[in-house]
């Protein structure tokens, strides 16, 4: 099939990372619904994974069980496992605030605190109970120079963080996540909300940001999962309305030669 998307250059096959995290045989229950069914994936480390299917299939469901955001939902039940580092998350051990710190979350709206940009980004460290102002200026700035915004901002950081554009309101939320040190982003349709400019800076800070760390995307863009990310995911949902994984694979290869029908369907527009 001749694809219609512009794919980025692959200098190696991305599945030689180490596995980061993990789904193994994973259902998501809320109360008596079955929003997930039967998933098992890997998540390759320093890699961008895009979470892909149509309105309703459990995209955003699958993105927050990797850190647990689901269980702030009333009803919420997972079965099966989500590995990450060889430790279940969901085992009885695991710390949840220490989990959501090294799984950190980007969401589709921007979603600055009522702050200034400074204390937008030493929120997260100052919580974890960094007060020392050197240090937190130190990681301020480091933030906001990874997440391609310092330039922008270091003349406003006494500024309302709801005082700055969508764009980089969003870049903000991004440099609150990486303030501390997360070792996963996961990004909830971080482009939604924005204009075409501004989703291109956000797409050209995640290809610099997956140099050191791993990102899953959930995307409706097509174009954008083909452009930006190294594997992905297509999800559906049956005709029960509980989200399954029909194909998972290379990019490259998902997006100009997919194995099941159901893909190559959604993807030249078929449906969805």
């Amino acid at each position: 099939m001749e694809s219609i998307y512009t794919l980025k250059n692959e200098e190696s096959d991305i599945r030689a990372n180490k596995i980061k995290m993990s789904a193994r045989n994973l259902d998501l229950y809320y109360s008596k619904f079955q929003a997930l069914r039967n998933i098992s994936l890997e998540i390759y480390e320093k890699a961008i994974t895009a979470l892909i299917g149509p309105s309703g299939c459990g995209k955003s469901s699958f993105l927050r069980v990797f850190n647990r955001m689901n269980d702030l939902i009333i009803g919420a039940n997972v079965k099966g496992e989500v590995i990450l580092d060889d430790e279940p998350i969901y085992g009885s051990n695991m710390d949840i605030v220490e989990l959501r710190k090294r799984v950190g979350m980007v969401f589709q709206k921007p979603n600055p605190f009522p702050m200034t940009v400074f204390e937008n980004v030493a929120f997260g460290p100052r919580r974890h109970g960094n007060k020392n102002k050197h240090e937190l200026e130190e990681i301020v700035e480091k933030s906001l120079r990874q997440a391609a915004l310092w330039d922008e901002v270091k003349d406003k950081l006494d500024q309302s963080g709801l005082a700055l554009s969508g764009g980089q309101q969003q870049r903000l939320c991004m440099a609150r996540v990486l303030a501390v040190e997360p070792e996963v982003i996961l990004m909830d349709e971080p482009c939604s909300a924005l204009d075409p400019i501004a989703t291109l800076r956000i797409e050209d800070l995640m290809r610099e940001l997956v140099k050191n760390y791993t990102i899953v995307i959930v995307t409706h863009n097509m174009q954008q999962a083909a452009r930006v990310s190294d594997m992905t995911a297509f999800l559906l949902m049956e005709e029960d309305r509980a989200g399954i994984l029909v194909e998972y694979g290379h990019s490259a290869e998902l997006f100009t030669n997919p194995k099941d029908k159901r893909t190559e369907d959604y993807i030249t527009g078929r449906f969805g």
